[in-house]
């Protein structure tokens, strides 16, 4: 007697959903998420989680839900070991768990905010899942895409060179990076706003910074950084809009 056949390895589908909208999924992740029989996703302890947010109302009735919740986010400092090591841990362990359901013939969707491969946390499942289960990813829009459009005004210009900068970095590496470059977009502000705000004004472009909070989403807000509060959420974003050749 023949021993039985091994399940054909189901596929992860890293899908990018775009910076908030549903209606700005491309056709491909919208097909995929709608007829996905198990969606995995991100999310902190106790939230819904904003990539399954976006999702809501486009998911199978009986599809079923694997949340990942990130063991820590900002309660331990970058620079403490101890983060990396906890994080390592937690992307393991989500890895096996896909794995197994790959192994079983089920493809799994996993909703990324955005792009995949743009600081999201699916790059971190993807080079671990690289050799042990098929993978493929459906590229989104960017936040930072929707937060531009969201002002009105093209970022960039002719030869504009455009940075992408993360405020979590020092402020003296913020106040270069803000100078040296012609169009700027920050991300990942939260409580590091008032040292972003000090960074935009070391380096004289505090007149020509915007925040965008919330893009493309119904909470949408587009304010001049100069009339920002003191507190902002995660998902926001500071633009300077590039001013280079046109005809």
């Amino acid at each position: 007697m023949s021993a039985p056949l091994s399940p054909i390895p189901g596929t992860i589908h890293g899908v990018g959903l775009g910076p908030g909208a549903p209606d700005l999924l491309s056709v491909r992740a919208d097909r995929l998420v709608r007829g996905a029989s198990h969606v995995a996703y991100f999310r902190k302890a106790g939230r819904p989680g904003q990539a399954r947010r976006i999702a809501e109302g486009m998911l199978r009735p009986d599809v079923v839900e694997i949340a990942m919740e990130y063991p820590v986010t900002t309660e331990i400092p970058f620079s403490d070991p101890r983060y990396n090591e906890r994080l390592s841990a937690f992307y393991a362990q989500c890895t096996q768990r896909l794995v197994a359901l790959s192994a079983a013939g089920e493809d799994v969707v996993v909703l990324c905010e955005g792009d995949p491969f743009f600081y999201g946390s699916f790059m971190h499942l993807h080079s671990r899942l690289s050799g042990l289960a098929p993978v493929e990813v459906v590229p989104g829009i960017t936040g930072m895409a929707g937060a531009w459009n969201a002002t009105g005004l093209p970022i960039t210009w002719g030869d504009d060179v455009l940075t992408v900068a993360m405020a979590t970095l020092p402020e003296d590496e913020l106040v270069r990076r803000i100078r040296d470059t012609d169009a700027l977009v920050v991300m990942k502000i939260g409580r590091n706003l008032p040292k972003l705000i000090r960074a935009v004004a070391q380096a004289g472009r505090a007149d020509e910074a915007w925040l965008v909070e919330y893009a493309a989403m119904p909470e949408q807000r587009v304010t001049p950084l100069a009339q920002a509060s003191s507190v902002t959420p995660y998902f926001s974003i500071l633009l300077i809009h590039g001013k280079g050749r046109r005809p």
